[in-house]
């Protein structure tokens, strides 16, 4: 397969999960970029996502690399489901703050992969980095053709 064809793949698989992603239209997060392997995640902090020390809830940030992870590992179109991941917060997420995660893969042998996301603020500063591990469900498209 030559790369335009994994594109456009990795494109559809954005608009079909995106179709059904409720979770991501709640917290008004967008999927801004795709590739093979790779893509981003944008989310605005706002008031009803900060926590009782005003900050964003980790679990928030958490949601949006994990959604991150889920499309990159999704993008070849084949079912792949989160087997694990572990995030560490290394700044607060503040109000108003744009919160973008990117996702690139590791690794990817057999069911398996690994993926790592980095998240920034609009600044470029680092608020959280997280490593997710995938399993796929071969033979299983991740969106209806």
């Amino acid at each position: 397969m030559d790369t335009h064809d994994a594109q456009r793949i990795a494109e559809h698989v954005r608009t079909g999960m995106f179709a059904n992603d409720r979770a991501l239209k709640a917290l008004g997060m967008a999927v801004t970029e795709i590739a093979p392997g790779r893509a981003s995640v944008t989310m605005a902090v706002r008031e009803d996502m900060l926590n009782g020390h005003d900050i964003c809830h980790g679990g928030l940030i958490s949601t949006l690399a994990d959604s991150a992870f889920a499309y990159a590992c999704n993008s070849y179109d084949e079912l792949t489901v989160a087997s694990g991941f572990a995030v560490d917060f290394v700044a607060p997420g503040r109000l108003g703050d744009l919160l973008t995660a990117r996702c690139v893969e590791v690794s990817k042998a057999g069911r398996t992969g690994v993926y790592d996301v980095e998240v920034t603020n609009q600044r470029g500063e680092r608020i959280a980095v997280f490593r997710g591990r995938s399993y796929t469900a071969k033979g299983r498209p991740a969106v209806p053709r």
